[in-house]
């Protein structure tokens, strides 16, 4: 069985991709076992670990291990399995790729049975699977029932042609991964299904191969929230496979080789602790052809944020500018993922989500969830949580931009006339100019949150009152249905007493149905968190509209005159 493994490999390379998480007690024997066992069975391997984020020192354990064989990757912050699997993918090099769980609840033993079911059957993937004749498995009936319904619906549903899509063992030739890892947009708990649904729509042929487990006590767990996640993302997939046909029309760049130098531009107040951790997490960019010019008072002086993002572009070196704030920090491969779309040409901007910091407070976090609510951002809750869909936008904030220089040139840079909104008005001028800009769910930054309430409601009646103001002014990327909305609420709020008198309990069934809207979109499992969003939504709705009623309404826009200071408007 293994004289197969080697031949089918050859000269070339096994990759296995192992997630790891909080492992600590027990990675080291299971990547040195693991290691040993190919060594001794001739297969040439590369092992990579992947820590995704633990809070253990499974980490630094698994630098300890690096060696020729074992090449660890350290993700900071936890990102999900599928976000690990990506991130061990794009540090490969093999021709073949296993994904192992980093337990071994699978054994790396049963390796030869992937590869012969791989040759025997000529195919490009290769699935354990738990319903295989041959498998044996102890598991619990729960998880037996739970694993029949998930099958059958993946069966009527997506279609695959598996038994099988969650067990954590697989086998893939190189091209049919690469494939379907540049489409994948799911983290978490449905990215098997989705890897598996990219690869079959492009034609790629699966089978499936036995596997011996023994789960023991710890595949017990099975909470509601875990089934909950996984029916969203694998709907998600049901949506973007079969009604979107999103994976066949993708932009997806390649890398050419081509590193262009960035300029990392900060326009910031003053040295800070939120500074310091952004400052740090570009430290840890796997892309290193930076720079970062970072902005406050005591350079520039007491100037808005555009005049400083403009003088930031003076001095950079780059072809491409990143914009953060500095309340802000990236992801590791933020630089990375973002600067390979700038080999399309017709590409000039590239933008991703600001996702809450799960260290936040609870209140910070309560106001990124309001942000996050379906009935607060609608269409836009992509700028403030990672996942949707890589697609083409006309208006995206500069927490999380960068653009090509030569079009930032072309365009003057930022308007210095109006803050907040400078953002807004720089998109306008780039999309003017034929040039695209690009939002990729996986170019992710964290974003602190203001708190709820106050501080939430003040920054955003600025942005309400801005939108207001432009969508009559600037009207190209502004004027949208969707931003009148909560000024409908406020009106049929003020209109609702009166007609309450004459139609009685008919007038007041919109606002019924408006609340259970925002209780069903806020729930949560902590009551507190439940009530305090829901109450947040309100709060948000109703403030954003009678401030873009008030920006609609006005003749000139506060800071429309250089002499407003952006530190001192509150």
């Amino acid at each position: 069985m293994w004289q197969l493994t080697r031949e089918t490999i050859g000269n070339g390379r096994l990759s296995v991709i192992m997630p790891v998480y909080n492992l600590k007690g027990e990675i080291a024997e299971n990547l040195l076992a693991t290691d040993r066992l190919y060594r001794e069975h001739g297969v040439r391997v590369e092992l990579i670990p992947v820590d995704d984020g633990s809070t253990d020192g499974t980490g630094e354990l698994l630098e300890s291990l690096r060696s020729e064989t074992i090449r660890p990757v350290i993700c900071r912050k936890n990102g999900g399995k599928g976000a690990a699997l990506k991130a061990g993918f794009e540090a490969s090099q093999g021709e073949y790729v296993m994904l192992l769980d980093g337990d071994l609840d699978i054994h790396p033993k049963q390796t030869p049975y992937f590869f012969e079911s791989m040759v025997t059957h000529g195919t490009d993937v290769v699935c354990g699977s738990k319903r295989h004749p041959k498998s044996v498995v102890q598991y619990p009936w729960h998880r037996r029932l739970v694993s029949w319904v998930y099958f059958t619906w993946v069966r009527l549903f997506v279609g695959l042609p598996v038994t099988d899509t969650q067990t954590g063992m697989k086998l893939f030739r190189r091209e049919a991964l690469k494939y379907a890892l540049d489409r994948m947009l799911v983290k978490t708990y449905a990215f098997d299904l989705e890897l598996l649904a990219i690869a079959a729509s492009k034609g790629a042929k699966i089978s499936e191969a036995p596997v011996v487990i023994r789960f023991g006590a710890k595949f017990g767990a099975l909470s509601p929230r875990t089934v909950w996640r996984m029916a969203q993302d694998s709907l998600a997939v049901f949506y973007r496979l079969k009604l979107l046909k999103y994976y066949d029309k993708v932009m997806v760049p390649e890398k050419t080789g081509a590193e262009p130098m960035v300029s990392v531009v900060i326009a910031c107040p003053k040295r800070s602790w939120m500074l310091e951790e952004c400052l740090q997490a570009l430290e840890r960019q796997t892309y290193r052809n930076f720079e970062t010019i970072v902005l406050p008072d005591e350079i520039t002086g007491k100037v808005r944020p555009a005049e400083k993002r403009n003088l930031g572009i003076k001095e950079s070196r780059g072809e491409i500018v990143a914009f953060i704030d500095d309340d802000a920090y990236p992801e590791e491969r933020w630089l990375e993922r973002a600067v390979k779309y700038f080999s399309i040409p017709r590409v000039g901007a590239v933008g991703g989500p600001g996702v809450t910091p799960p260290n936040d407070g609870w209140w910070s976090r309560l106001g990124g969830r309001v942000y996050e609510n379906l009935m607060v951002s609608g269409n836009y809750r992509y700028r403030y949580k990672a996942g949707g869909v890589c697609r083409e936008v006309d208006d995206y904030p500069s927490c999380n931009l960068l653009v090509r220089k030569e079009l930032l040139e072309k365009i003057g840079g930022y308007r210095t006339d109006f803050w907040p909104g400078e953002d807004t008005l720089l998109c306008k001028d780039l999309t003017a100019t034929g040039a695209k800009i690009v939002y990729d769910p996986w170019v992710t930054v964290y974003h602190h949150r203001r708190a709820l309430f106050l501080a939430h409601l003040r920054q955003l009646g600025r942005y309400a009152f801005h939108r207001g103001y432009f969508c009559k002014r600037f009207p190209e990327n502004s004027l949208k249905l969707s931003y009148f909305v909560p000024s409908a609420l406020v009106a049929y709020l003020v209109l609702c007493g009166p007609a309450g008198v004459w139609l009685g309990a008919w007038a007041w069934a919109p606002l019924w149905t408006y609340l259970g809207l925002v209780a069903t979109t806020s729930v949560s499992i902590s009551p507190a968190t439940w009530a305090m969003t829901a109450l947040g939504v309100v709060a948000t709705h109703v403030w954003y509209g009678i401030r873009f009623i008030q920006g609609l309404l006005a003749k000139k826009a506060p800071c429309e005159f250089i002499g407003k200071d952006h530190a001192n408007v509150n």
